[in-house]
This record gives C-alpha cells, sequence and structure tokens, in this order.
C-alpha cells in the first residue's frame, strides 16, 4: 500500500515537473519527462510492485538469490583458472586441428603418406615452403594486376 503511493507521488511530481518544461516551451524534453514519470504508475497497475514486494520478504527468495550467486562465483572461479593455465577453448581447439592436419604437407592437397627415397619428412616440408614463400609475393601481385586491368587502370 505504501509502495503504491510513493510512486503516484513520484509519477505526479513528475508531471508537474513535464508541465512546468512544456510551458518553457520545450516540448520534447517535456514528452521526455512525462514518459518517465508515467513508468512507476504503470509498474504499480500491472502489479509489478506488489510483486517485488512480495519477494523482498520471503527468505527462501534470499536463498534462491544466495545459490544463484554461488553458482556465478564457480563459474567466475573456473574461468580464472582456466586463463591463468593458459589453457583456453580456443587453445585446445587449435591443438585438435593442428593434430588432424599433422599428416597433409602445406603445399599439397591430399595427405602425404609415404616419404620420398632417402628424404625424411623435414626436408620433404621444408621444400614447399620455400616454394610458396617465393611464389607468393608475385601471386599476389599478379592478382592485383588482373583486377586492375579488369577495372582498366
Amino acid at each position: 500500500m505504501l509502495a503504491e503511493t510513493i510512486c503516484s507521488a513520484v509519477s505526479a511530481a513528475g508531471l508537474g515537473i513535464a508541465a512546468v518544461t512544456a510551458y518553457r516551451k520545450r516540448f520534447l524534453t517535456a514528452t521526455r519527462i512525462a514518459a518517465y514519470s508515467l513508468v512507476p504508475v504503470g509498474l504499480v497497475l500491472t502489479g509489478v510492485v506488489e510483486w517485488v514486494a512480495g519477494i523482498a520478504f520471503k527468505p527462501s527468495i534470499w536463498l534462491g538469490f544466495g545459490v544463484l550467486g554461488l553458482s556465478w562465483l564457480l563459474f567466475m572461479t573456473t574461468r580464472a583458472i582456466e586463463r591463468r593455465s593458459g589453457t583456453t577453448r580456443a587453445e585446445r581447439k587449435a591443438a585438435r586441428a593442428a593434430g588432424r592436419n599433422e599428416a597433409v604437407a602445406p603445399g599439397a592437397s591430399a595427405p602425404s603418406l609415404a616419404a620420398g627415397a632417402g628424404a625424411g619428412p623435414a626436408a620433404t616440408a621444408a621444400k614447399p615452403k620455400k616454394k610458396q614463400e617465393a611464389a607468393a609475393p608475385g601471386d599476389d601481385f599478379s592478382d592485383i594486376e588482373a583486377i586492375l586491368k579488369k577495372h582498366g587502370i
């Protein structure tokens, strides 16, 4: 009962301030103040104020908020420990992806199952990288040149 009276008084005061503001020819601000001042009356009429007052005085509700707070604290603690250890979800995902693509050479379209005669895996992996590094700048410029020629530049 007291909460409804306070909300009504706040709304009446807000509407009075909105009327004074409108009298000063500041209609946009007056409309905004009127909108804010009608919110408490709307909350009273919808029953939200009564519902909040009912929640505030029940111990079981406060116990529920305590359990939710404890849950949030546990989630944040585990995230902090996970960050401190350095293994994030993205790092674990990248490690799994790297493990799957281990058999594929960087320039190959299929997995390289057999190494060449007398050549170790390190030697076969180093050669395509050098070719890619040497070919990459030329490829980039040829693509750019093709685009420029297409547009007549």
